[in-house]
């Protein structure tokens, strides 16, 4: 056998092996006995046909397959390990030259891509501060008085207004015909809300209980229904009731009403809000650094392109999104009936994110080089416990599912250091 190994762009190392008239002779020989095995010939006890009788009952494509299985089974592996090949992918099989002579296959291996590090110490990356101001909380405590509103019907005579809620059924139509999803009975709608399509709310106003009315609308360019994006829709809509809203006074019996524990008080409620508020905006804060550190990381540093890996984060971002949707009841079936969005159209949209996880932990992973960056056991350890408590789980239950996995564990561990080793190093 002969070995040449040629590094392509994007990624990707041709291993070449090619075989001798004798290996491949030996190799179709040794395919005819294995196959021959499970042939049966009329006559013979299985196993005890002549050769060429068997041979005869072989398809030649059958024969040429089971040989090149065995010669890739025997040399693909031995190839890696003598080139020092670390596959990251599944490679593609290619058949460069067959006949009686020999023959060539053509190996695509998907490997680690290169990186050309730049400036990753210093930095200059900034977080932001958090401020809560007197207007937010005075919002915040206006949403509790809006979630205990009582709503009270309103006399026969008193029509529609901005802030009523307005019991209607209705139903849609597109072009003359009726559409999946566009009717709805004794629906409970507050006018001003937002939550229908624009200009649908703001017809209802001035009409009485009793009344009806067709709403014409357009749906939205970039609605998630495809087949009725752009289109004008009719709704024949029928007020059963109207409701007003009276608010609560935002006192001591609001902060009770809201019912979270060790409040009791309109101060106690504030320091509630404040304390949430802050939380969310550092929240913000971080998420917003992060984003800000990946960014320079990123646009500091060259990484070759790798479609396999590429598509290995679209996969990883994919099980993401399916897992929080199981968390809401969902599965992406569901999603596209309620969106639209067919998986297909999610996977095109995270295709940008991808590529930017794609070349940071690509980058990451070569700054643990750069920098000799390495795990002490009491690390993994901790890790190890920290998943065990997570799951609620014992730590020997733990070590033996990571038994045959700790590869990932530890490059995980790897890529957090490098990157908490940027950060420790931002321009001060």
């Amino acid at each position: 056998m002969n070995t040449s190994i040629k590094r392509l762009e994007n990624a990707i190392t041709e291993v070449k092996l090619s075989f001798d008239k004798e290996e491949w002779t030996g190799a179709k020989e040794a395919a005819v006995d294995k196959l021959a095995k499970n042939v049966k010939v009329d006559g013979f006890r299985q196993g005890k046909a002549p050769k060429q009788l068997v041979r005869s009952k072989i398809s030649q494509a059958s024969i040429q397959q089971e040989a090149i299985d065995a010669l890739l089974s025997e040399n693909y592996g031995k190839a890696l390990m003598e080139n020092k090949l670390a596959p990251i992918a599944q490679p593609a099989v290619n058949i460069e030259q067959m006949d009686d002579e020999g023959i060539t296959v053509v190996i695509s291996v998907p490997v680690l891509p290169e990186v050309e590090l730049g400036q990753y110490k210093d930095l200059e990356v900034a977080k932001g501060t958090v401020e809560v101001t007197d207007e937010e909380i005075e919002n915040a405590l206006k949403n509790y008085q809006q979630q205990f509103a009582e709503l009270s019907v309103k006399g026969e005579e008193a029509a529609v207004e901005l802030n009523d809620t307005a019991t209607i059924d209705f139903e849609g139509f597109v072009d003359g015909e009726a559409f999946e999803g566009g009717k709805g009975e004794a629906y409970p709608l507050e006018i001003g809300s937002g939550s229908f399509i624009p200009g649908f709310e703001d017809q209802l106003v001035g009409l009485k209980a009793g009344e009806e009315k067709d709403v014409v609308v357009t749906f939205p360019e970039n609605y998630g229904a495809e087949n009725l994006a752009g289109k004008e829709a009719t709704f024949k809509c029928k007020i059963i009731d109207i409701k007003t809203k009276t608010l609560p006074e935002i006192d001591d019996e609001l902060a009770k009403d809201v019912n979270i524990e060790g409040v009791e008080t309109l101060d106690q409620l504030k320091e509630h809000v404040t304390k949430d508020l802050t939380s969310r905006k550092e929240s913000e804060v971080d998420n917003k650094f992060n984003e800000d550190l990946f960014k320079a990381i990123i646009e500091n540093s060259k990484v070759e392109e790798s479609a396999a890996m590429i598509e290995q984060e679209v996969q990883q971002l994919l099980q993401e999104i399916e897992m929080n949707l199981q968390q809401q009841g969902l599965n992406f079936e569901l999603y596209e009936q309620f969106t639209g969005q067919s998986k297909d159209k999610i996977a095109e949209d995270v295709r940008p994110q991808a590529v930017d996880r794609f070349k940071l932990n690509a980058i990451l992973a070569q700054i643990v080089k750069a920098e000799g960056l390495e795990n002490t056991q009491e690390e993994l350890d901790a890790e190890l416990q920290l998943i065990a408590d997570t799951y609620q789980r014992e730590l020997e239950e733990v070590k033996n599912i990571f038994a045959n996995n700790m590869d990932r564990l530890e490059s995980d561990l790897l890529t957090r250091k490098a990157l908490e080793f940027v950060r420790d190093n931002l321009k001060k």
